[in-house]
């Protein structure tokens, strides 16, 4: 796992890469990236992750940073 800045963000956004929240649902209801999907860390599994394109990036964020 790496950190990415907004630059980097934005290109693999436009490149196709989807963008998961892991913030607890009340959180990313109040405020979440625009085409972000919630998937709370605690509930961060292999049955959770089934809607993602497996052939696609998926880059992770939460509070704390990318």
């Amino acid at each position: 796992m790496s950190s990415i800045d907004y630059p980097q963000l934005r290109r693999l956004l436009d490149d196709g890469a989807q963008l998961v929240e892991v913030l607890p649902a009340g959180e990313y209801t109040e405020m979440h990236l625009p085409g972000a999907v919630n998937i709370p860390l605690k509930a961060l599994d292999a049955a959770a992750t089934t809607a993602l394109d497996r052939d696609r990036p998926v880059i992770v964020y939460c509070w704390d940073g990318l």
